[in-house]
């Protein structure tokens, strides 16, 4: 009896160990088969690598996709403060493991005074005068606190830390921010100038120490009480106080109104994948339409091939004047035509704008019903895919480099300029109204892939995901060779801007097809995204901005 039961002892250790071996082979194999520089479990994508590695840390610790993103974007704003940080506001893309797929939306708003004669100070040529009237209410920590609240893993406090320890002890100046310095008006900005003088009076330099000790201290703070320390507590205070001090009309009452939406994502198809966007005042459905329009022309690797590529790139452009004729009614839900906007994402509209396209050549301005508008720059993006399968993809914004160029001196909060981009886009604003937006954070899925991806760079946030998508789904190029694709920009005079290094056979081509060209010095376009295809994950973080992608 005792050799039976010493036998059916054997035959089960052998069976777990069996088991054990076939799983470690198993194992093994997924991991050998994968290419070099991808991730087998999750990653992270945004503007430097690292805070790539912050969230990546956070993930690894058991956080979800969310606090990874949050972590990401908190390191962000203080290794990128002139893009974004906790003075702006954010959109979330969310998809959890179910595949269900919700819009996080925290992006600014109108306070509920502000000058009535705001629209007629609008610039009319790119460049922007630094005020305190163009300040929005932010949405930055509140979206942060939603989006932790529906998805969060880890303690909210522990998201704040790594750069609370980087403020407060300070890091080498990175090359991307120190080229920004120079944004900094002596005249109107005294408060952001003094944030980057050294003691002897002379502005920080690329490798120089930078600390942001004040700001350090109000994100402690929120980390410890929360998000309502931000909107109702000692921190809100001392902002409303710096910001009327500067002229700015925002109040307590405004920052405590302010809610953030969470809605469900449009679901709009693109070949094999549904392509999950956020709706208005979110420029998601110009991204859509151009997609639309140019899926139309069945597009492939041949389709870079001689003529065809100038052809490709010709309905390209005419595509983004028809596209940027039509940005004037994208507006906040609450105060503009839904109905409106979600004809822009029918097979059909794109089929008609498709018919109006003329394959040799192009067309007055008034063709594509274009009126003046004020392009834009800055703003953020990060893409996470997480163990589980949920993913993140995140835009958050100051607007312009250094938004408004008003640092609150109590708290080390740098504002926004938001309302900005209501410029040329709408003849009146309302108290409470978001301003449209070109972000599109977007999650790709189909039944054996997914793709986490979006951009910043303002008005070029379109160029560079339309560009990537359209390199990468239909060109043939691999994802790294997609965003560094030298783009093509048509501004919002339908000018175009030519990235260093585009085909300069085509650029002929195209001005002999009657094409207007600008001049390019500056590209804003930054795409990070995140592709798991095969159980492999590739992420690639945009070289314009030195960013680099982490996983593990």
């Amino acid at each position: 009896m005792a050799r039976s039961k010493a036998r059916v002892y054997t035959c089960c250790a052998l069976t777990l160990l069996l088991v054990v071996a076939v799983i470690v082979c198993i194992a093994v194999f997924a991991r050998r088969k994968c290419p070099a520089g991808t991730f087998l479990h999750a990653a992270v994508a945004a503007d430097s690598g690292k805070c790539s590695e912050v969230a990546r840390d956070i993930l690894q610790r058991g956080g979800s996709a969310v606090d990874g993103a949050i972590a990401a974007l908190l390191c962000t704003s203080v290794i990128n403060p002139q893009s974004m940080g906790i003075g702006g506001g954010a959109m979330f893309t969310v998809m959890d493991s179910s595949g269900n797929v919700k819009i996080i939306n925290s992006r600014e708003t109108v306070p509920r005074k502000f000058n009535s004669d705001l629209l007629k100070s609008c610039p009319s040529t790119f460049r922007v005068i630094p005020g305190s009237q163009w300040i929005g209410v932010p949405g930055e920590i509140r979206g942060y606190e939603q989006a932790h609240r529906l998805y969060g893993k880890l303690p909210w406090a522990t998201l704040f830390q790594p750069t609370i320890q980087m403020a407060r002890e300070g890091f080498p100046l990175p090359q991307v921010q120190g080229r920004y310095i120079s944004f900094i008006d002596t005249n109107n900005t005294q408060s952001l100038r003094k944030l980057y003088t050294d003691k002897n009076g002379n502005l920080l330099k690329t490798g120089d120490i930078v600390k942001f000790e004040k700001l350090a201290d109000t994100l402690e703070m929120i980390a410890n009480h929360g998000a309502d320390a931000f909107y109702t507590g000692t921190i809100a205070e001392n902002l409303v106080r710096d910001i009327q001090e500067a002229g700015g009309t925002l109040t307590m009452q405004d920052l405590a109104s302010y809610r953030v939406t969470v809605t469900d994502a449009w679901a709009v198809p693109l070949g094999e994948y549904q392509m999950y966007i956020p709706p208005p005042p979110a420029g998601g459905i110009i991204l859509s339409l151009i997609l639309n329009i140019m899926e139309g022309y069945h597009l492939n690797s041949a389709s870079l091939t001689d003529e065809q590529k100038t052809l490709a790139y010709h309905r390209y452009i005419e595509a983004f004047k028809f596209a940027n004729g039509l940005k004037k009614h994208i507006r906040d839900p609450e105060f503009g035509s839904e109905k409106m906007a979600k004809k822009f994402i029918e097979d059909s509209f794109a089929e008609h704008i498709r018919s109006l396209i003329s394959s040799d050549r192009t067309h007055d301005p008034q063709y594509y019903n274009i009126t003046p508008y004020l392009d834009t720059m800055g703003t953020s993006h990060v893409s996470v895919l997480a163990e589980d399968g949920s993913a993140v993809s995140v835009t958050s914004t100051i607007n312009h480099i250094f938004g408004s160029k008003l640092l609150s001196p109590s708290t080390g909060v740098i504002l926004n300029d938001q309302l900005y981009d209501f410029c040329g886009r709408v003849e009146n604003i309302f108290s409470g109204e978001q301003p449209p937006s070109s972000m599109a954070p977007a999650v790709l899925k189909s039944p054996s892939k997914m793709l986490v991806i979006g951009a910043s760079g303002g008005s070029m946030i379109t160029t560079g995901i339309t560009s990537t998508l359209m390199n990468h789904l239909w060109f043939g190029k691999s994802l790294k060779e997609a965003i560094a694709a030298p783009v093509v920009f048509v501004d919002s005079q339908s000018a175009l801007k030519f990235e260093p290094n585009f085909d300069k056979n085509v650029i002929e081509a195209l001005k002999a097809l009657g094409h207007k060209h600008g001049n390019g010095k500056n590209f804003y376009n930054v795409v990070n995204a995140v592709k798991k295809e095969d159980g492999c994950i590739c992420a690639v973080s945009d070289a314009r901005k030195q960013g680099e992608a982490a996983g593990y």
